[in-house]
């Protein structure tokens, strides 16, 4: 499809949008041809052997994990602590030790895929500021499960629905975190593709990692357009996504870790003015399609007026809606903001 073409589409699916109750057929029409089209096309990133891919990295672990967790018979099961589309997350205690962990239970009929990304990327990561793994087990044929730290505050969305919207001080403190875990990440060649609250894990004594891994990617090599697995990158959170995963026909599809900068930013600023800032509060969007043209065609989310010049920086540099002007994670850790969570040290 021709890049006037996909506009003209865009255009009157725009209009559409305020006239709903008129031309339903074409919507539906404008609608498919749109989705057609928008199919989150990025580079395909092949997933292959830690070993190979990571040379730097950890060594895959053993079921036998270095808590000393050697049964998964030895770990009783203590509540839920989250459900989603690839599994069940428990809080779990070791029988022995009685030390408390996450254990992730995924079904591998479900989506073999995704199961075999997270285990592999998860056993083979080393960072303070990435939920560790302790081991991987098979409790049964068709399930994978997945110990890891078990973080006692919950995530940021949480905490956000419990507190109310955070600070920009609390906010400088999470960026610095969150940014030093993309950092290890990047250098490492892995992709997150699916930072959001949810996904932001936090301990009693402030620590913010980041967590859930299942749609995540090693980045190995880069294959022909033609070549990509829609199905695969499709996966992740639309309304966290960034326009050029929305629309690479628009925006490139070359700069493969910016997609979890715009993430972080539209996180924080979340976060901050408590709803999501690419609508006013209290409005969601109605379809898919309305959130697609919003993302990358809208206005630049507003800022509450007290909201400092710094912050006000930091978020925009995020989400810059060309991929290669947005700031990479090493420029966004050299930003006047972050250093000030970086010497905050602490949450306000």
């Amino acid at each position: 499809m021709e890049g006037t073409e996909l506009h003209f589409l865009i255009f009157l699916a725009s209009l559409l949008l305020r006239k709903e109750s008129q031309q339903t057929s074409n919507m539906v029409l404008i609608r498919h041809r749109l989705q057609q089209h928008l199919k989150l096309p990025l580079p395909e990133l092949e997933i292959s052997e830690c070993s190979t891919l990571c040379p730097y990295l950890p060594k895959p672990m053993s079921d036998t994990t270095i808590q000393g967790v050697g049964d998964f018979l030895d770990l009783e099961k203590l509540c839920v602590l989250g459900r989603g589309n690839h599994g069940i997350v428990y809080k779990v205690r070791h029988g022995q030790t009685l030390a408390i962990y996450a254990l992730k239970i995924i079904k591998q009929d479900a989506n073999e895929a995704y199961v075999s990304h997270e285990a592999e990327i998860l056993n083979c990561i080393d960072s303070p500021f990435v939920v560790k793994c302790h081991g991987v087990f098979e409790p049964r044929a068709g399930e994978k499960a997945i110990l890891m730290e078990y973080m006692d505050a919950g995530t940021l969305d949480g905490i956000f629905r419990a507190n109310g919207p955070f600070s920009e001080a609390s906010l400088a403190h999470i960026a610095y975190q969150v940014l030093n875990g993309l950092k290890y990440l990047h250098e490492h060649n892995i992709v997150h593709l699916d930072i959001k609250p949810s996904n932001l894990l936090v301990s009693k004594d402030m620590k913010v990692k980041i967590a859930d891994f299942g749609v995540s990617k090693i980045v190995h090599g880069i294959v022909s357009r033609g070549a990509t697995n829609h199905h695969n990158m499709c996966e992740g959170t639309h309304a966290y996504m960034s326009p050029e995963r929305l629309d690479s026909h628009t925006f490139g599809s070359g700069c493969v870790y910016a997609g979890d900068v715009w993430s972080l930013g539209v996180t924080l600023l979340e976060l901050h003015v408590g709803h999501f800032p690419f609508f006013a509060a209290g409005k969601k969007p109605t379809n898919w399609m309305e959130l697609v043209l919003v993302i990358c065609f809208g206005e630049s989310p507003s800022f509450p007026k007290e909201a400092s010049e710094e912050f006000r920086s930091f978020i925009m540099c995020c989400l810059e809606k060309e991929p290669s002007k947005r700031w990479t994670v090493s420029q966004l850790l050299s930003h006047p903001y972050v250093c000030l969570g970086e010497k905050l040290g602490k949450w306000q």
